[in-house]
C-alpha cells in the first residue's frame, strides 16, 4: 500500500504534467528513479485508482520513448506509433457501453509491457553482434527496406550498418561538421557510393541521407 504522501505527489505531478516530479516519487533525497526498475513498476502496479495508474504509465512511456529517440530515432518513432495505436484503441473501448474494469487492467499491462520492450531495445544490437550506434543505422536501413518493399539480407544489412557508422565517424571527427556544408556534401557523396557498393537499392537517396544525417547529429548532441 502506497502512503498518502506519495499518492498525493503522483496526482499532483499528473495534474501539472510534471514528468520529472513523477520520477522522484516521494524519495526524501529527491533522487530520480530508474523508470525501468521492477520495484518502481511494481509500486505503480499497486495503485488502486485505475485512471491514475494509466495516466502515470502513459507519462512514463512518453519519457522512455523520448530518451530512446535521443540515441535511436528510428526505433523511438516506431514505439511512438505503437503507443499512439494503443491509446486510440483504449479510448475507443472506453467509449463503448460495455466498458469494464478489465479494460483498465489490460491497458496498464500493455503500457508496462511496452516500457519493458523499450528497455529491451537498448540491447538489441548485442544479439546482432553490433554496437548500439551501429544498430541505430541498421534500423534506418531496415525501415527504408520495408517502406520501399524490397528485401535486403540481414547479414548484408549488418555489414552495411557498420560501414555507415565508419563513414559517419570519419566526417564527425570535425567538431563543427554538422554546420559545414562542404563536409555534409562529402558525407552525402560517401554514403551514396557506399550504398551503391553494397547493392542497397536506389530508393530516394535524399531520404536515406537525411535519416542517417539526423541520427548522426543525435549522437553528437546527446552522446558528446
Amino acid at each position: 500500500q502506497m502512503n498518502a504522501r506519495v499518492r498525493e505527489m503522483i496526482q499532483e505531478a499528473i495534474r501539472s504534467d510534471g514528468v520529472e516530479e513523477i520520477f522522484k516519487l516521494g524519495d526524501d533525497k529527491q533522487t530520480q528513479i530508474d523508470l525501468f526498475d521492477p520495484d518502481y513498476l511494481d509500486k505503480i502496479d499497486r495503485i488502486k485508482l485505475p485512471n491514475t495508474k494509466i495516466k502515470l504509465l502513459q507519462q512514463l512511456l512518453k519519457k522512455a520513448i523520448g530518451e530512446l529517440k535521443k540515441t535511436n530515432k528510428a526505433r523511438g518513432v516506431d514505439f511512438s506509433h505503437k503507443f499512439e495505436q494503443l491509446v486510440n484503441q483504449y479510448n475507443e473501448r472506453k467509449e463503448q457501453d460495455t466498458f469494464e474494469g478489465r479494460v483498465y487492467d489490460e491497458m496498464a499491462e500493455s503500457l508496462t509491457d511496452m516500457i519493458l520492450a523499450i528497455k529491451q531495445a537498448y540491447s538489441e544490437g548485442d544479439e546482432l553482434g553490433i554496437t548500439f550506434e551501429e544498430k541505430a543505422f541498421y534500423d534506418i536501413l531496415n525501415n527504408l527496406a520495408h517502406k520501399y518493399d524490397f528485401s535486403y539480407p540481414e547479414d548484408k544489412l549488418i555489414t552495411l550498418a557498420k560501414a555507415v557508422k565508419n563513414v559517419v565517424d570519419d566526417k564527425a571527427k570535425y567538431t563543427d561538421w554538422s554546420k559545414r556544408d562542404d563536409i555534409k556534401a562529402e558525407l552525402k557523396v560517401d554514403l551514396i557510393l557506399l550504398l551503391g557498393e553494397h547493392d542497397y537499392p536506389p530508393v530516394d537517396r535524399d531520404e536515406v541521407y537525411q535519416e542517417i544525417f539526423e541520427q548522426a547529429e543525435n549522437f553528437k548532441k546527446y552522446r558528446g
